[in-house]
């Protein structure tokens, strides 16, 4: 362990994590070039093949860039894309970046540090950083943005040079260190711990922007939300923005195990998506469509009395035309992903004839982290975590996603010796309650596990 290491650990003053040694290498999770053609030809594309641990240089920092020693991080849908190298191989993001020139061509290597999600300790800040400093305990927003963009100014999000951090870019969370831009940090919610912290920025972010902000579906006091994959990251966060805002969320679910985990989360009308016959080719029937479709409304309005006003999209081909159908008349579909593949179809009739619209949304917005991270600082929003795996076993963890064994987030320790760590705030903690915190703990299989 490097002396920085252990003066993180040992809770040292921010002038002795500042005076302590940088060290030469780190321990990450990563990919290699080499490996990309590994899974060429392969019907399972096992994640755990690909994913590698081991230490890499550390990175030097430029001027807006601070270094987080990571004491938690999570396990996204993303890592599970880099580990396939599919849509195509992450190192083509890494040549895109570099072509900016200047301090981005560190990112082209032939090795890439994983992981969008990251609660730690800022260790050390570049010359330009003037709101944090060494010690200060912060989440991360996997949103890496060009500030010197225009249309950055106007929405974080719309800048031309946006990459998605950790997946689009090198060094990132599912490490010991991590390199992040001044722009991308959040106060870590003072009575969470590291790997509770670490479980909810990505995904709750996304969620934040898709429903609640005045770029994605705008939610209202009384809205009826259906979500596809109520239970898990994005879903789980989305049950909770609804019920906070108002709304009546129906969950969509494809077991009674996700049933019984989006109920923990306080939904009480839950489809099974069985009940509906979906299948993965059940895209290529417009005909199978309308009827999953008709079948669908039927439930909803049975259950809540009416159509729903909003459509949580992130399923993709599968679920999408679906998603169009079911919408009330002027509804919206708002979709930020396609896990289950990005070529959608759908009957524009029931689009156009019927005044839907659909909004495309991807991650948030600085602004729209700091919000929705305010809501976890009050406790309004608690973390979807249902267990915790440590570094060296975090490959399994991104299997289990890989599989869509998981339900909520999985979160990784990698600075972090053990779980409960980083409470500053335990007052606050108490009164929320532990159950109330973690209301989805142990709904996945552990370290361990088969």
């Amino acid at each position: 362990m490097s002396l920085l290491s252990e003066a993180v650990l040992s809770g040292a003053s921010a002038a002795e994590i500042a005076s302590a040694p940088l060290p030469e290498e780190y321990l990450a999770l990563h990919l290699r070039a080499e490996d990309v053609t590994m899974f060429d030809d392969v019907t399972d594309k096992d994640v755990r093949k690909s994913l590698r641990l081991g230490h890499v240089p550390l990175p030097e920092l430029a001027p807006d860039e601070v270094l987080v020693a990571v004491m938690a991080s999570s396990v996204n849908y993303n890592t599970v894309w880099s580990a396939m190298f599919e849509p195509m191989p992450s190192f083509r993001y890494l040549k895109q970046v570099a072509k900016q020139g200047g301090w981005a061509e560190r990112h082209n290597l032939p090795y890439h540090v994983i992981g969008s999600d990251c609660a730690g300790v800022i260790v050390r800040t570049g010359s330009g950083v003037r709101r944090w400093k060494v010690g200060d305990h912060a989440v991360v927003s996997p949103a890496y943005v060009d500030d010197q963009d225009p249309a950055t100014h106007a929405d974080g999000m719309l800048g031309s040079d946006q990459k998605a951090w950790g997946f689009e870019t090198n060094f990132g969370a599912l490490a010991e260190y991590t390199v992040v831009r001044a722009t991308q940090l959040i106060p870590k919610p003072a009575h969470l711990t590291w790997e509770e912290a670490a479980s909810n920025p990505l995904c709750a972010g996304t969620a934040y922007r898709m429903l609640v902000s005045d770029r994605g579906a705008r939610m209202k006091q009384g809205d009826v939300v259906l979500i596809w994959g109520a239970a898990g990251g994005l879903g789980g966060y989305a049950i909770q923005f609804v019920r906070n805002g108002g709304g009546i969320p129906v969950a969509v679910v494809g077991s009674e195990r996700k049933a019984e985990a989006v109920r923990a989360l306080g939904c009480e009308v839950v489809i099974n998506r069985h009940e509906l016959g979906i299948t993965d080719d059940l895209a290529d029937d417009p005909e199978q469509v309308i009827q999953a479709g008709v079948k669908l409304g039927k439930l909803v309005k049975e259950r809540v009395g009416r159509e729903p006003d909003i459509v949580f999209e992130h399923i993709g081909r599968s679920t999408f035309g679906i998603s169009v159908f079911v919408a009330r008349r002027g509804g919206t579909v708002v979709t930020c992903g396609s896990s289950a593949g990005y070529q959608h179809t759908f009957d524009n009739r029931y689009l156009w004839m019927r005044l839907k619209k659909i909004v495309g949304s991807h991650i948030a917005n600085l602004q729209e982290q700091w919000d929705a991270n305010k809501l976890f600082e009050l406790g309004h929003i608690v973390p979807t975590m249902s267990a915790v795996y440590p570094l060296a076993e975090a490959a399994q963890g991104c299997r289990l996603v890989q599989t869509n064994q998981q339900i909520g987030k999985i979160a990784v320790l990698c600075m972090a010796p053990h779980t409960g760590l980083g409470v500053t705030d335990p007052e606050l903690r108490e009164r929320i309650g532990e159950d109330r915190l973690n209301p989805l703990r142990g709904f996945t299989p552990g370290p361990g596990a088969n």
